[in-house]
């Protein structure tokens, strides 16, 4: 596949990797075996963060393959409609698209059932197949260690990395995945190898103990930051998210709403973080507010069709000193990409 030419800065926010589709139930607190109804939604880590930026005013790309069936047919579609430029996305015939079930026990308890073979799309980028001149322009990237799990995604994944040669934010997600891996220590070896080409690394306390061994919250972020990032994200589920870069340590806590479903908070965070970090944001007002789009979408049972809009989060965070200066730039920025509502949930 020849990469499409893109235009030098097209893109303030290029993700890479996973890209599948969610079924959830739409009976909370009940068992796959008990469900009698679904929801049919865009999933996958790189693809939910990709929404959540767009959501947010950005432009942004996903480097991804699917299936060449009807399922990637509604993730190319899903992608579009949320705003998501798909020039990167392609059909790999013979490997079925990638589903997942989950289970929904709030507030905490939210069981995923993967269903890809190892042949996995997503798992068939290669290297040479990568617009490099698009992703060393792009504000930002976004890459996850589900990237790493096998070739040749493996060596797409360090590749793009490696072409971005220290630009910030350049963003690795721990997004660790054991089902996906045949040992612990074989995704810390490829995890700290993608983090030494990284500029931030974002993971929650048990991906973190993956890449450096520890769950000691006095050392971990200095940790990973020993490994080469400038910014090192832990995120604590209901007890906040830690953030260390080299100016020091941040805990923002974390906002309290009713969780229906915590299984998008994480990709609504990432979105979110690379919006803070790409508008220059302070690290801590950047944590609060990732934290803000993060809650709104636990309280939704979709991940990508709940991503919020920056005025959500603002008005969650009782932020109206700052509603006017979102407005003046989001009109900076140009449209927001639309909201997309017109796929799910289907039963």
């Amino acid at each position: 596949m020849t990469p499409a030419p893109t235009e030098p800065a097209a893109f303030e926010l290029i993700a890479m990797g996973r890209a599948g589709v969610d079924v959830y139930p739409l009976e909370v607190g009940v068992g796959l075996a008990e469900v009698t109804r679904f929801g049919k939604y865009l999933g996958g880590t790189p693809a939910n963060v990709a929404v959540a930026a767009a959501r947010l005013g950005r432009r942004c790309a996903l480097i991804t393959r699917t299936g060449a069936d009807p399922f990637g047919d509604f993730v190319a579609r899903a992608l579009a409609g949320y705003g998501v430029d798909t020039r990167y996305v392609a059909a790999v015939p013979g490997a079925p698209t990638p589903v997942t079930f989950c289970e929904m026990f709030p507030p905490d308890s939210f069981p995923l059932y993967f269903y890809r073979g190892p042949d996995a799309p997503d798992l068939q980028l290669r290297a040479e197949e990568l617009d490099y001149r698009a992703i060393a322009a792009a504000g930002a990237l976004w890459v996850t260690v589900t990237g790493l799990a096998a070739e040749p995604s493996r060596t797409a994944t360090l590749a793009a990395l490696a072409s971005r040669e220290g630009s910030h934010p350049t963003v690795l997600d721990l997004d660790y995945r054991p089902a996906f891996w045949k040992s612990a220590a074989q995704a810390r070896r490829w995890s700290r190898q993608a983090i030494s080409r990284c500029t931030v690394v974002v993971g929650n306390l048990d991906e973190c103990e993956v890449a450096v061994g520890s769950r000691n919250l006095a050392t971990i972020g200095a940790a990973l930051l020993d490994l080469g990032p400038q910014l090192a994200v832990v995120k604590l589920g209901p007890d906040g998210v830690l953030a260390r870069d080299r100016a020091g340590e941040v805990r923002v806590p974390s906002v309290i709403v009713p969780v229906v479903n915590g299984l998008g908070a994480g990709d609504a965070f990432g979105g979110a973080l690379c919006h803070g970090l790409l508008a220059g944001w302070d690290l801590a007002d950047t944590i609060r507010f990732a934290g803000g789009a993060g809650a709104i979408v636990a309280s939704r049972i979709a991940c990508a069709d709940a991503m919020p809009t920056e005025a959500e989060v603002r008005a969650l965070l009782g932020d109206t000193a700052r509603m006017g200066a979102v407005e003046e730039e989001a009109h900076a920025r140009g449209p927001a990409a639309p909201a997309h509502r017109g796929e799910s949930p289907r039963a």
